[in-house]
């Protein structure tokens, strides 16, 4: 089962960086502009390079590089040493929807703008949780 629920993450962390996870807007008069993970990295490649790299690494490949490591272990193509590495890359990929909330509680204290929260950080949210429990029942089964 573990093996099913893993390869369903190769599939739904495009749609989580695909989908909004903010809703964000200067004044409550006007319409609210949708940022996903994909179109808020093309932002911060424009404006800052450094922390557009960062989060690329701790969005896009941290993640999948995991699902894709326990996937190869979960198949016997990988042998379980590797698993702190991947749980690790895990915890980095945590840190990614830390930024996220922060950058949300940091714009709604600021009072200028509106922010929302949409499904997409929901979906990324659950899809980093579930790769962290399923990362932690690999490796008990590993010590089994």
């Amino acid at each position: 089962m573990l093996r099913w629920l893993n390869l369903s993450l190769l599939i739904l962390y495009p749609v989580a960086w695909f989908a909004p996870l903010i809703r964000a807007g200067l004044l409550p008069l006007f319409g609210l502009s949708e940022i996903s993970v994909l179109s808020g990295l093309q932002s911060l490649w424009e404006t800052d390079v450094m922390l557009a790299l960062l989060v690329t690494v701790l969005a896009l490949f941290a993640p999948y590089l995991k699902t894709i490591g326990l996937a190869l272990i979960h198949f016997g193509m990988l042998r379980r040493r590797i698993l702190p590495v991947l749980n690790l890359l895990g915890k980095l990929a945590m840190a990614d929807v830390f930024l996220i909330a922060l950058y949300v509680v940091v714009a709604k204290g600021v009072g200028v703008g509106r922010v929302e929260t949409a499904w997409g950080l929901y979906l990324f949210s659950a899809c980093i949780l579930t790769s962290l429990v399923i990362g932690i029942l690999t490796e008990k089964r590993a010590r089994i």
